[in-house]
């Protein structure tokens, strides 16, 4: 299901694409962007309601156009026709994903694919789909929302840690591809930010998670939001690059 608002390919503006848009991280790259005057193509899979409020809110704040869609992305489908009629972006923030705690041992067939396909495959999927649409104008801006997880793995989330790896690799090697068209592609790996994602633990293990981190706090998805902001400003040559927001954590 869709929500628009007027016409979303409007070349008065530039234009990005968010997902996993409805909360969070997402969410707050979402209003940075609107701030900074990009129309909006923004996706979830299931908080509809949650994004179709965002959207409202970033239209009456910010006079920009906003077009809500629904579904799962690990759908080659389902992303094919978030690009039916586009013909053209300036930006594409693959932010969606998902992670599980839990011991590798212990994980089923069903979980493993599940964050495969959630943090790994629809990245490839929204990639494949917007690179078509970048090399007509040969400039545009890829963003890989990582983790610090990535480069140095986390214990109790093997399959989390391991797909966040894939993404990095992908945009290593994405990179190297897109350069000669003009086209950056970067990664941003959060440390520990106060999200939802990290609810599980308690109010004891992220004091202790806290001590560890040299700034002495979790990060804020404003933070990030305000990461991505620089990069998709950034010079094209800037590309290729893994950044981590963590605090001096790792």
């Amino acid at each position: 299901m869709a929500v628009m608002n007027t016409k979303i390919d409007n070349h008065n503006r530039p234009l990005a694409i968010v997902t996993g848009a409805s909360r969070g991280i997402g969410a707050a790259i979402a209003a940075q962007l609107a701030q900074d005057g990009f129309d909006l193509l923004l996706c979830c899979r299931r908080n509809q309601e949650l994004l179709e409020d965002l959207a409202a809110s970033l239209r009456s704040d910010h006079g920009v156009n906003v077009t809500v869609k629904a579904g799962d992305l690990s759908d080659p489908g389902f992303v094919a026709s978030l690009f039916e009629g586009l013909s053209r972006l300036d930006v594409l923030v693959n932010n969606a994903g998902i992670s599980t705690i839990g011991l590798l041992q212990d994980m089923t067939d069903a979980q493993w694919m599940e964050q495969m396909n959630a943090n790994v495959n629809s990245v490839f999927y929204l990639c494949r789909a917007a690179i078509p649409v970048m090399l007509k104008e040969h400039r545009g801006r890829i963003l890989n929302i990582s983790s610090v997880w990535g480069s140095v793995g986390a214990s109790m989330e093997c399959a989390y840690s391991a797909s966040k790896g894939s993404i990095d690799a992908l945009t290593r090697s994405l990179a190297k591809e897109l350069a000669p068209s003009g086209i950056a592609v970067n990664a941003v790996a959060p440390g520990f930010i106060d999200t939802e994602m990290n609810n599980h633990l308690s109010d004891e293990e992220k004091e202790m998670l806290c001590e560890e981190i040299p700034a002495g706090r979790a990060g804020t998805p404003a933070e990030v939001a305000s990461l991505v902001s620089l990069l998709v400003k950034a010079p094209a040559y800037l590309t290729g690059q893994i950044i981590r927001i963590d605090g001096g954590w790792i």
